[in-house]
C-alpha cells in the first residue's frame, strides 16, 4: 500500500488511537458488566439467606414454612424482577419453590464444578442463579437454589456494547480525516521546502527555504538545508574563480611560450639566442608543471577526508631541518641566517603529510622574500599541550589590506613590484587546505620593510 507522507501520519495516528480507545472502551465494558454481576450476585446472596430461615426439615422433607403467605403476596405485589427459590434434594428432586415458578424447574449444576454464582437459562431465558447447601445437624439435606433474570441487564450490556462499537467506529472515522487535515497542515514547510529545492538549480543557488514560525525538528531541517544551500554555493563559486583563476596562469606562460617560439621561426638566429629562447621557454614549463602539481594538491586536498594514507607522525624539530635541508642552496645563495629554537622534545610530533605542506611553503615564502644577509627565527613551544610553530622573517613584507587575502587562490600581495621573486600564489592556498585538514590554525602578522610572522598552531 502506497500511501502519501501525509496519509501515512494519518494512519498511524489514527492505530494508536484505535488501541487506546479499544483499551478504554473495553474497560468501561467489562467495569459496567462486572458492576452489574456484583449488584445481581449481592441480591441473590441476600434473597437466599432470607429464604433459608423460612425452610423447615421433617423426616428428611424440606418445605417452605410460610408458603401460604408468599402466594398471598405475589397476588398483591407486581413483581418487577422477580426471585425464583427452589429447594432440592441431594439428588436434585424438587421438593419445594417459590409460586412464581409454576410449573419450571430451576436447573441444578454440581456445585463442585460451578462456583457460587452462575449464569443459565430458564425457558430459554438467561437468569443468574446461587446454589446454597442445607445442612441440618452437620449434614447437607439438600440445596436452596435462588435466580433472577438477567434479561434487563443483557439487554443494558447489548446496548452498551453496540453504542461503544458505533462510537468507535464514527470517532476513529472522524478522527482520521482530522488528523490527515492536521497532518497536511503540519507538512506544509515540507511542501515548501521540496518546492524550493526544486527550483533552485546552479544559476540561483542564492535562494533559500523559507524557515517555519515554530522552532522544532523542521526548523531544524529548513536551517540545515539552508545551510547546505550556502555552502554549495560557497563551493561552486570557489570553483568558478579557481577555473578562472587557474586558466589565467596557464594561460600567461603558454602565451609566453607561444611568442617566443614564433619569434625564433621567423628569421635564422645565433646559437647563444637560441639557447637563451629554449632556455626560457623550459623555464615556462617548468613553471606550469609547477601550477599544475599545485592545482592537483589543492583539488586532492580539497575532495579527500583528513585522512591520508600514510601520514604517520614525525617529530616537528625533525621535520623543520629536513625542510631547510632541502632549501639549503637558496638560503646559501641570499646569505641567510637561520635560527632554530626550540623549547620541547623530539616526542612533540604532528602528521608527517599535512604537516611538511604547511611548513614547507611558510619556509619556502620566508626565503624567498627575505632580504639578503638577513635571518629567519624559527621557534617551536608547547604550552599547554598545543603545539605552536612561529616562523618570523626580515622580508619585505605585507601590507595589512591584502593580509585577509593570502590564503586565497593566486593571490600574491604587490605581485608587479616583485616581478623578480618566483611565485604563482598557491603555497599559502595549500597550506591553509592542509591546516584545515588537521584542525591547525595559521596566523600572520606582516607590515611593509618588517618581515612577516606566521604562526601555525596544531
Amino acid at each position: 500500500m502506497n500511501l502519501s507522507f501525509k496519509n501515512r501520519i494519518a494512519l498511524h495516528y489514527m492505530i494508536a488511537t484505535a488501541i487506546i480507545m479499544a483499551v478504554i472502551f473495553s474497560a468501561v465494558f467489562f467495569v459496567v458488566q462486572e458492576t452489574m454481576y456484583q449488584n445481581i450476585d449481592n441480591d441473590l446472596t441476600f434473597e437466599a439467606s432470607k429464604h433459608s430461615g423460612e425452610i423447615q426439615i421433617i423426616d428428611n422433607a424440606i418445605h417452605f414454612i410460610n408458603k401460604k403467605e408468599w402466594e398471598e403476596m405475589e397476588h398483591r405485589e407486581i413483581q418487577i424482577n422477580p426471585v425464583f427459590i427452589q429447594i432440592i434434594d441431594t439428588l436434585g428432586k424438587v421438593m419445594d419453590k417459590s409460586p412464581n415458578l409454576k410449573s419450571d424447574v430451576l436447573p441444578f449444576k454440581n456445585s463442585e464444578k460451578y462456583s457460587t454464582h452462575f449464569n443459565t437459562y430458564l425457558k430459554d431465558k438467561a437468569i443468574r442463579q446461587i446454589q446454597k447447601p442445607i445442612q441440618s445437624n452437620g449434614e447437607t439435606k439438600g440445596y436452596l437454589l435462588a435466580a433472577m433474570s438477567l434479561e434487563p441487564s443483557m439487554m443494558v450490556l447489548i446496548k452498551l456494547r453496540n453504542v461503544l462499537i458505533i462510537s468507535f467506529s464514527l470517532m476513529l472515522s472522524v478522527l482520521y480525516f482530522i488528523s490527515r487535515y492536521l497532518a497536511g497542515r503540519s507538512i506544509i514547510p515540507v511542501k515548501n521546502i521540496t518546492e524550493t529545492t526544486n527550483h533552485i538549480t546552479k544559476n540561483n543557488l542564492n535562494e533559500r527555504v523559507e524557515l517555519p514560525f515554530y522552532k522544532d525538528e523542521l526548523y531544524d531541517l529548513s536551517f540545515g538545508i539552508n545551510k547546505l544551500l550556502k555552502r554549495i554555493e560557497d563551493a561552486i563559486e570557489r570553483e568558478r574563480q579557481f577555473t578562472s583563476d587557474a586558466s589565467h596562469e596557464l594561460r600567461t606562460p603558454l602565451s609566453s611560450l607561444r611568442g617566443t617560439l614564433e619569434v625564433l621561426i621567423r628569421k635564422p638566429r645565433t646559437q647563444e639566442e637560441y639557447e637563451s629562447k629554449i632556455k626560457y621557454g623550459l623555464s615556462e614549463i617548468d613553471r606550469m608543471s609547477q601550477t599544475l602539481e599545485q592545482l592537483l594538491l589543492l583539488a586532492r586536498l580539497n575532495s579527500t577526508s583528513k585522512i591520508i594514507n600514510n601520514n604517520e607522525d614525525i617529530s616537528l624539530p625533525i621535520l623543520i631541518e629536513e625542510i631547510l635541508s632541502r632549501n639549503n642552496n637558496e638560503i646559501l645563495s641570499k646569505n641567510l641566517s637561520v635560527e632554530l629554537k626550540s623549547e620541547t622534545s623530539e616526542n612533540v610530533v604532528v602528521p608527517k603529510y599535512h604537516a611538511n605542506l604547511i611548513l614547507d611553503n611558510i619556509i619556502n615564502n620566508a626565503i624567498k622574500y627575505s632580504k639578503k644577509n638577513t635571518q629567519i627565527h624559527i621557534s617551536i613551544t608547547n604550552p599547554k599541550n598545543n603545539i605552536i610553530c612561529i616562523i618570523k622573517d626580515e622580508g619585505i613584507g605585507i601590507k595589512n589590506d591584502d593580509i585577509p587575502y593570502l590564503f586565497n587562490h593566486f593571490f600574491r600581495s604587490d605581485a608587479l613590484e616583485h616581478k623578480h621573486i618566483y611565485g604563482n600564489g598557491l603555497g599559502l592556498s595549500i597550506a591553509q587546505k592542509s591546516a584545515e585538514a588537521i584542525n591547525a590554525k595559521i596566523y600572520v602578522e606582516s607590515s611593509i620593510n618588517s618581515g612577516s610572522i606566521f604562526t601555525i598552531k596544531f
